[in-house]
C-alpha cells in the first residue's frame, strides 16, 4: 500500500488550501482514511478522519474550518482547510487504516501571520 499526498504549501492567515491523498495497492473496501499533523516540537495529532461509509471525526481545533471528504472509487481522501491560522502550520500526514496503519510521507503546510 502506498499513500501520496499533495496540496501543501505556503498561505497567509485566513487563506485556504486543499490537501489530497491517493492510496494505491490492495485496499479493502472497509477502511478509514484521515489526516494527522505534526508541528515542530510537538507530537503527531489527529486532524480528521472519514470512514468508507462517510462518517467523519474532527479535532476540536479544526471543527468548522476543515472539511474532510473522500472518493471511494479512487481511494482518495481530501481535506479542505479554510480560515487557516499560523497554529495550523505543520507537516500533514495522510493515514489509511485497515487492521494496521499506513502513512504517507507528509506534506508541509505553512501559514504566515
Amino acid at each position: 500500500v502506498q499513500l501520496v499526498e499533495s496540496g501543501g504549501g505556503l498561505v497567509q492567515a485566513g487563506g485556504s488550501l486543499r490537501l489530497a491523498c491517493a492510496a494505491s495497492g490492495i485496499i479493502p473496501s472497509l477502511n478509514t482514511m484521515g489526516w494527522y499533523r505534526q508541528a515542530p516540537g510537538k507530537q503527531r495529532e489527529l486532524v480528521a478522519t472519514i470512514t468508507s461509509g462517510g462518517s467523519t471525526n474532527y479535532a476540536d481545533s479544526v471543527k468548522g474550518r476543515f472539511t474532510i471528504s473522500r472518493d471511494n472509487g479512487k481511494n482518495t481522501v481530501y481535506m479542505r482547510m479554510n480560515s487557516l491560522k499560523p497554529e495550523d502550520t505543520a507537516i500533514y500526514y495522510c493515514n489509511l487504516r485497515f487492521g494496521r496503519d499506513y502513512w504517507g510521507k507528509g506534506t508541509l503546510v505553512t501559514v504566515s501571520s
